[in-house]
């Protein structure tokens, strides 16, 4: 059974940090085009950041290119996402993902709520 976890949200002024996790179990990271999306209140699921398998090269929102970076620990079967500079308009719940190509499906977790205040 295929868990996703994510953690590490929080409320952080503009300008802060935050580094998000998200724990796997029931799949490895190393071989998934992982990536993390958020969805802030009245707004649709948008994508945020992906890290490939195939090289560890990454992709990024325009809204957060030069202030995020997602990567992974294939030790840990992990990957985070580390957020700097954060605007309000980050404010939103974020998911960690992982597609299933060869089954046509999307894993996701919980999700974990980031708050930027202003």
């Amino acid at each position: 059974q295929v868990q996703l976890v994510e953690s590490g949200g929080g409320l952080v002024q503009a300008g802060g940090s935050l580094r998000l996790s998200c724990a796997a179990s029931g799949l490895t990271v190393g071989i998934y085009d992982m990536g993390w999306y958020r969805q802030a209140p009245g707004k649709e699921r948008e994508f945020v950041a992906r890290i490939l398998r195939i090289g560890a090269s990454t992709r990024y929102a325009d809204s957060v290119k030069g202030r995020f970076t997602i990567s992974r620990d294939n030790a840990k079967n992990a990957v985070y996402l580390q957020m700097n500079s954060l605007k309000p308009e980050d404010t939103a719940i974020y998911y960690c993902n992982a597609p299933n190509q060869v089954l046509g499906q999307n894993y996701w977790g919980q999700g974990t709520q980031v708050t930027v205040s202003s």
